[in-house]
């Protein structure tokens, strides 16, 4: 079979990859040392214990150079303490000009234009996992999870810090709990370790241990932190429960809601960490940016739950977990209506399934061997049916009892390298379906650093009443992964029958690609710039079965940013004749486009100035055919104050004369030529009061209509030609669309303790889709606002019980 053909070439070419990697820069070390009295987090630190820390000192240049030692007049110190409960982090961050340090006030994890101090922690020192925590000149808090050069700002935990400032400069004061972080459970640790500023206001960034920019990625070169040693960490429990209530009106109907729930995070031991949440709420998850979708692909969207960003970095391996699988549409939503019987109508039929509980423990051992386990369970849903003579009911069960798993294992080594194995599981009860997937990962640095190789072998199995449906996948990429100019190859495959979409999401299979790239970059600056890179590429695309192409093209892109931090570039890409394959809704037909090409560029100014703008333009052109696109986005922004900050967007989008599908009728599938217009305006406002307090105002409204020209109707034939058909459109069949949605969130956010928060959110949206296409914005507009409108108010209340702290006032 070819799937284990390409597999055993995956495993053998993984075989003979080095495993060995030695950092050739010389490390920093930092030694600590313990202390009994911990100084007061107060952001003025000068209490006489730290005065028996050593200073990490000989800051280095990082960008927008390479190497230079930090000015004397920006000299930069940070010591380090610790006890059995926490480290605790001083910073001195001296200033020449005080009145020009940066601090815009902004809420967790929204650093925007504010001067920073960062910390980056590797408590297992293998150059891949490490944790952040930033503090700006503002006081405001980031944390993120890292793995690689990706950053995750979802991860959130209890940390405490201060800030204050004076003539000479500004300064921090960090305390982090063991209870934010996993390490090994050995008498002494060894760390790998980064301290980090920005000076923003002269674009200029500074590290503690050199980074080489131009090898490998920069979680590869911290230095080390000694000292810690025979730490005996308290329990490690957090409580957060919560209280919600909420008000809504729609269509002159109004509900109240109250709900009470709790999440718990839990140390089983030094390394590994339990996260559940038990009776869990998602009432005030932001809205969905929902579009007219009129493609054969479902619309996919960002996760809003907090339960599912934090900690799911080893989830994520392999994009198998989507993680809106769970709580999504049942099953059987779209075909409640094809089950009424005569005389019948629904009166329910619920479009999401409710999440019972939901848990998942991580971490990683000492010999860098990272475990994860999910599970979550979602409750059956069921369509309730009416006969409008006897007025009886019946129900009819759209999706069943569900249970959501994955176990990960990921062997990191060497400080860059790791292999990895995962597996998902979605079962449902009865005889329904259950989806089964399991993969197997490489990520490997030569021993120089100078190229990696990455690939992916994936088993899909789908288990339907009477049918078990088996798929594979496969990629595999080679890069250079050092000096200015680099290069790489690709190849990904998938059978007809791969599909991983109980619990994940791939909305393509049936493929056999190929890619290629290749690049120059500058890593110091150069006359005007800063940074830029040129970049030209390639692709081929095949079908597996039949053995077709579907495309070939190559294209070349440009980015450069100035030394005054403006930013431009763009691409051009020229591609043959696309056979598509999911257009036409039906299997191993295609429609067939032309060759096309395409132009692309944006403008972005200096976001350090009050007012600052982003400009991006997209145009397609396909060649001997009447079909084009156009999309442009402008988005100003202008910060009134360091505590107010305005953002706008219009985004204006055109596709003229594509053949588009209509339908299918017994005997063709219809296409007719269609034009699509969109508009959509959106504002994003917030006022903080200090780093604790913020208003936010989110509002969007979208609009688009599709328009098939009259006339114009076609029907599929032979090699993906199309041939004029008379269509009749009726009422009851008409293709056009007029869809124009409005939401607006005004919350007000206040972090009363730390860990602890109340959020006020009031929301207003507006729905309206028909089929008259030939409405102009504004009396699109006019339609919506007579449709009803949903009001809706909640109050949510998070506090966050430490297991230690309450003991010890339970024992006062």
């Amino acid at each position: 079979m070819p799937e284990f053909r390409r597999l055993s070439l995956l495993i053998f070419l993984f075989g003979i990859v080095a495993f060995s990697q030695e950092n050739q820069e010389k490390r920093k070390l930092y030694t600590t040392q313990r202390i009994e009295d911990a100084p007061k987090i107060d952001g003025i630190p000068d209490d006489e214990i730290w005065e028996t820390a050593e200073d990490a000192t000989n800051f280095v240049m990082i960008q927008p150079g390479d190497g230079d030692p930090i000015p004397e007049d920006h000299e930069t110190r940070v010591k380090i303490l610790y006890n059995d409960e926490a480290i605790f982090i001083a910073a001195y961050l001296k200033e020449k000009h005080v009145g020009r340090i940066l601090k815009q006030f902004t809420q967790r994890d929204n650093l925007e234009q504010a001067e920073l101090f960062q910390i980056d922690i590797n408590t297992y020192d293998d150059g891949e996992n490490q944790t952040r925590f930033i503090v700006t000149a503002a006081g405001t808090q980031a944390d993120a999870r890292l793995t690689g050069e990706n950053q995750d700002f979802s991860y959130n935990v209890v940390w405490d810090s201060a800030i204050s400032m004076d003539s000479e400069g500004w300064y921090v004061e960090m305390k982090i709990p063991y209870a934010a972080l996993r390490f090994p459970d050995k008498q002494v640790q060894t760390w790998g370790i980064q301290f980090y500023r920005e000076i923003n206001h002269l674009n200029e960034g500074y590290v503690w241990n050199y980074v080489n920019k131009s090898v490998g990625q920069q979680s590869q070169y911290n230095g080390l932190l000694k000292g810690i040693e025979n730490i005996d960490p308290p329990v490690r429990l957090s409580l957060y429960p919560y209280l919600q209530g909420s008000i809504d009106r729609f269509d002159g109907v109004t509900e109240s809601n109250f709900n009470a729930g709790m999440d718990l995070k839990y140390g089983i031991n030094e390394s590994f960490t339990l996260d559940m949440t038990l009776v869990p709420d998602f009432g005030q998850t932001a809205y969905d940016d929902v579009v007219l979708n009129l493609g054969p692909f479902e619309q996919v969207f960002g996760e809003n739950r907090a339960f599912f960003t934090e900690g799911t970095e080893l989830f994520t391996k392999g994009n198998l977990f989507y993680s809106r699988r769970v709580g999504s549409r049942p099953l059987g939503f779209n075909d409640a209506q094809a089950q009424l019987l005569d005389n019948e109508r629904i009166i329910e039929n619920p479009e999401r399934t409710d999440l019972i509980n939901a848990l998942k423990v991580s971490g990683r051992t000492d010999r860098g061997l990272g475990i994860g386990f999910f599970n979550a369970v979602t409750n059956e849903v069921k369509a309730v049916y009416q006969d409008t003579i006897s007025g009886e009911n019946r129900e009819k069960l759209t999706e069943p009892l569900a249970n959501y798993n994955i176990v990960v294992l990921d062997q990191r080594f060497n400080k860059n390298s790791s292999i990895s194995l995962i597996n998902t599981n979605v079962t449902r009860n009865g005889h329904f379906r259950d989806g089964n997937v399991s993969a197997f990962m490489f990520d490997i640095y030569n021993r120089e650093n100078s190229f990696n190789f990455a690939g992916q072998a994936t088993m899909s199995n789908v288990n339907l009443p009477g049918q078990n449906i088996t798929g594979f996948a496969s990629e595999f990429s080679a890069e250079r992964t050092k000096g200015k100019f680099r290069y790489e190859i690709g190849h990904e495959f998938a059978n007809e029958t791969y599909d991983i979409n109980d619990l994940g999401v791939n909305l393509v299979n049936n493929y056999n690609n190929f890619n290629w790239g290749t690049s120059y970059q500058i890593f110091e600056p150069k006359g005007n710039y800063n940074r830029y890179q040129i970049r030209i590429f390639g692709q081929h695309l095949r079908r597996y079965r039949p053995d077709v192409t579907v495309n070939t093209g190559m294209g070349g892109s440009f980015f450069a940013m100035t030394r005054k931090r403006f930013a431009f570039g763009g691409g051009l890409n020229i591609n043959s004749e696309f056979k598509d394959f999911f257009e036409t809704r039906a299997v191993d037909t295609y429609v067939l486009y032309n060759d096309f090409g395409s132009l692309n560029g944006f403008v972005s100014s200096d976001y350090r100035k009050k007012f600052a703008y982003d400009v991006r333009l997209n145009l397609e052109e396909y060649f001997e055919s009447s079909q084009s696109d156009i999309r442009l986005s402008i988005e100003p922004r202008f910060r009134f104050n360091d505590k107010f900050n305005l953002i706008y967007e219009f985004v204006y989008a055109y596709q003229n004369d594509r053949a588009s599908f209509v339908t299918k009728t017994t005997d063709d599938i219809i296409f007719g030529n269609r034009d699509q217009k969109s508009i959509e305006n959106s504002i994003n406002a917030n006022y903080n009061f200090n780093t604790r307090q913020g208003l936010n105002l989110s509002f969007r409204n979208f609009w688009s209509t599709a328009t098939f020209t009259e006339g114009q109707f076609t029907r599929l034939i032979e090699d993906g030609e199309l041939q004029p058909i008379d269509y009749p459109v009726t009422k009851a069949n008409d293709p056009d669309v007029n869809f124009n949605i409005w939401n607006l969130d005004l919350s007000y956010r206040w972090q009363f303790a730390p860990g602890s928060e109340a959020i006020l959110l009031y929301r207003n949206s507006i729905f309206n889709q028909d089929n008259l296409s030939d409405l102009a914005y504004t009396q699109s507009l006019d339609r919506l606002f007579m449709q009803p409108a949903r009001h809706n108010l909640s109050l949510r209340v998070v506090y966050f019980i430490d297991y230690n702290i309450a003991r010890n006032i339970f024992k006062t």
